[in-house]
């Protein structure tokens, strides 16, 4: 019996992915545990095993395919004294059947439900999600797939266009025949898709004539970063606390440490920074925290995400229990994160689980700035460049002193400004006097 071959969920939260190499062709003889496939995430890159032998009878989904649903047939193997003619095509979902329409709908029909002239797309019956959307962003909008997309593309309010089809449906004809105006009404705000987030943006060619730029499509990293940051900015009530720290004594330290060290070790500030930021979570327990509807998860480690940029957006890597490892081990592990990642090699248990973010953009020359929060994450850290200022002491003399600015962006539904405070001032009195993080 042939042996169907799904797309695989590679993290807990996959729901779709890009099958974006095929490593077998049809007819070629499948072990187990052998390397079939290359799946694209929004974050990685990974490589599919076979789970079973046989010899592969048909490719149902070629490579290069965006937005593959987990568990969707992507091949079939045949076992022994099986040909390709015994692989069934994928069953198709069925609509529901669709009445001749004979007479108008009747007065008492719901308002909310289109009347039903036809087959709907398959796009929209194979996949129940787009169905819901639509009918929640455009319930009242009798409109045929093609011209909701014309409109779109042209900024028409649909809504001010009379439909020339079945039932006052609104055709492509009737959007091509209407003027460009204004994008759909923004009433009190931009318009809103169903989960809460701002529909698509769409360059009006009014503006931006279409050969003035080169449009590249969005790839799956993209899209989920854009979707959750809009998410987290527009869900998560977070505030900022801003410090100056004293970099001279860690800068000491880490020569030294470097100088004793192997020659393969070579310790970082921002080696230095996850150990101070891990520890200080250890001592101010209630910041290292998660907001759930069910309550707040205090998390009993330190696990540092460390924001690594890489074509196309950023990932964030995680030293999972920061606290307990020395500096050589967490740099070691850093190096190989950080490289894995740009090759976008990683895989999603290496990247999911920070109870804690770090985004350095120091080494970049950036003084100041304030992060977005990463979700479930109380907390992230933003690091500033280190530079010489003029720093007057407690006796009123004037030095030159290495200082750093570093502002905490915290979730105020589980940080408050004297937990956040507290934790900024554990992390600065580890970084001020780096031999603390030996006690």
């Amino acid at each position: 019996m042939p042996i169907n071959i799904t797309m695989p969920a590679l993290s807990p939260t996959m729901e779709e992915g890009t099958l974006a190499k095929w490593l077998v062709k049809e007819g070629d003889t499948v072990k187990s545990g052998m390397i079939i496939a290359e799946i694209e995430t929004d974050k990685a890159t990974m490589e599919v095993e076979a789970v079973d032998e046989g010899r592969v009878g048909r490719i149902m989904v070629p490579a290069g395919t965006e937005g593959v649903k987990v568990n969707a047939v992507i091949a079939v193997l045949l076992e022994e004294g099986e040909s390709a003619g015994d692989v069934k095509a994928p069953a198709k979902a069925q609509a529901a059947p669709v009445p001749k329409p004979s007479a108008p709908p009747v007065a008492s029909a719901s308002p909310l439900t289109p009347a039903k002239t036809g087959p709907r797309s398959s796009l929209a019956v194979l996949d129940p999600s787009l169905r819901r959307d639509e009918q929640n962003v455009c319930a009242r909008i009798m409109a045929s797939p093609l011209a909701k997309r014309i409109a779109a593309n042209r900024g028409i309010d649909l809504k001010a266009l009379k439909g020339s089809g079945p039932h006052g449906r609104i055709i492509r004809r009737d959007v091509e025949n209407a003027k460009p105006g204004a994008a759909q009404p923004a009433q009190g705000g931009a318009p809103m898709a169903a989960d809460g987030l701002i529909l698509p943006q769409i360059l009006d060619d009014r503006v931006y004539a279409p050969d003035t730029y080169e449009l590249k499509p969005l790839d799956g990293m993209r899209k989920t970063v854009a979707k959750r940051l809009t998410q987290s900015f527009m869900q998560v009530p977070h505030f900022p606390l801003n410090i100056d720290i004293m970099l001279d004594n860690l800068l000491e330290s880490r020569s030294a440490i470097n100088a004793a060290a192997p020659k393969d070790v070579k310790i970082s500030v921002n080696d230095l920074l996850i150990k101070a930021a891990a520890l200080a979570l250890i001592d101010e327990p209630d910041c290292n925290a998660s907001y759930t509807d069910k309550g707040i998860a205090y998390h009993k480690h330190a696990n540092i995400s460390v924001a690594v940029a890489v074509e196309g957006g950023l990932i964030t890597p995680v030293i999972f229990r920061a606290e307990g490892k020395g500096l050589a081990e967490i740099s070691e592990e850093m190096k190989d994160l950080a490289t894995r990642a740009r090759d976008r090699k990683l895989k999603p248990q290496e990247y999911m689980g920070g109870t804690f973010s770090i985004s350095n953009l120091g080494m970049f020359g950036i003084k100041s700035f304030a992060s977005i929060i990463n979700p479930p994450e109380g907390m992230i850290l933003s690091v500033g460049a280190g530079e010489k200022r003029a720093v007057v002491d407690e006796a009123g003399a004037i030095s030159a002193r290495t200082m750093m600015s570093v502002t905490l962006t915290c979730d105020h539904r589980v940080i408050g400004g004297a937990e956040g405070a507290k934790w900024l001032a554990a992390f600065r009195r580890y970084v001020e006097t780096p031999e603390a993080m030996l006690l």
